[in-house]
């Protein structure tokens, strides 16, 4: 840690400023209201607001390197009185050297003067002493402050990628296991899949460093899902979209939407052999961009399940980002699933 009054020249101005002031202040008083002479008045003010604030400023050190915490109360005591010893020896005798060409026959004021300039010595140490504690107390609460939420983003963004790492395993396993179905059965939609598959990827990839993408962008990547998805269920899975285009470049969580249009697949195609329709609207209201997926089912061949990986993916990250837990909000028509989104906007959509 630097010390407070070279590394903050603010500080230092008023550092500066408050024992000009007082220095200023003290020789008026003592020339005009007890009549002091005009040489002892400067040489006094000089030496005790101006040789040792300068000095003063050593005392930093003293308690940089010993804190409150590491280091015992008696032991402290002991180094701060050999300390206050020392820098008081220096500055009477800096301060005398410098009197004693201006009031050499005068040494009646220097004598006298003596115990009271030890006294003041000492009582000026403990000001200072108590001033540069505050400023380091200060100083190591901001530092810590500050490391605090540099870990606290650091654990966000850890957690963050975590829950993202859980969704692309779980879909690149199935799709792996259908393009090896397909080998066999019908290489040509075998070949779309993977070219598909390798360009969702591809876009997993390229924002898996970037929270935010426009909601543009993130439904190109859901139709380009889908569009792998069509290639293993054929006619079953029917894709529908009423996006109001005031809502496209609203800023949406990145592979945020995919793990609804899973969940959607698996509790809705995978369980029956009519065909499924997955339907989005996207509306903006406001400050927030509000997206609905409905898709059908058959309640016959539905066991009733609790909250999936995808789903509680979904909400963790959600209140992660934006701090608020009610964001996402889940409704069992009996024959249709909605999964209804709110994101909030940094600025009204329109």
């Amino acid at each position: 840690m630097k010390h407070p009054l070279t590394n903050n020249y603010k500080l230092l101005l008023y550092y500066s400023l408050f024992w000009g002031i007082i220095a200023t202040i003290n020789i008026i008083l003592q020339v005009l209201w007890y009549n002091v002479p005009i040489t002892y008045s400067l040489l006094d003010s000089g030496s005790n607001y101006i040789l040792y604030p300068l000095l003063g400023s050593s005392i930093w050190y003293s308690i940089r390197y010993n804190s409150l915490e590491e280091v015992s109360v008696g032991r402290l005591i002991l180094f701060h009185f050999i300390a206050a010893s020392i820098l008081c020896g220096i500055w009477v005798y800096i301060s005398y050297a410098i009197y004693q060409p201006f009031i050499y026959d005068d040494n009646k004021f220097l004598k006298d003067g003596l115990p009271s300039k030890i006294f003041v010595g000492y009582v000026m140490y403990i000001i200072y002493l108590v001033f540069f504690y505050a400023v380091n107390y200060y100083q190591s609460l901001k530092e810590k402050i500050k490391k605090e939420v540099e870990y606290k983003a650091l654990i966000r963004e850890a957690e963050l990628q975590a829950l993202k790492s859980q969704i692309n395993p779980h879909f690149l396993f199935n799709s792996l296991n259908s393009i090896s179905s397909l080998t066999v059965s019908d290489p040509e939609r075998a070949q779309e899949m993977v070219i598909n598959l390798s360009n969702f990827m591809r876009y997993s990839l390229m924002h898996n460093e970037k929270e935010m993408v426009s909601f543009s962008r993130e439904l190109d990547n859901i139709k380009l899902y889908l569009s792998i998805e069509k290639v293993r269920f054929g006619k079953k899975l029917n894709a529908e979209f009423e996006i109001d285009a005031h809502c496209m470049e609203a800023e949406i969580p990145n592979m945020i939407l995919q793990p609804l249009f899973e969940n959607a697949i698996k509790y809705g195609v995978y369980e029956t052999t009519e065909q499924v329709t997955i339907k989005t609207s996207c509306e903006c209201d406001g400050n927030a961009l509000k997206i609905s997926i409905v898709n059908d089912y058959d309640a016959s061949t539905i066991k009733r399940r609790g909250e999936g990986i995808g789903l509680r993916n979904i909400r963790k990250r959600m209140e992660i980002i934006y701090n608020q837990p009610d964001l996402i909000k889940i409704t069992d028509h009996k024959t249709s699933f909605e999964v209804q989104l709110v994101i909030p906007q940094k600025q009204a959509v329109s």
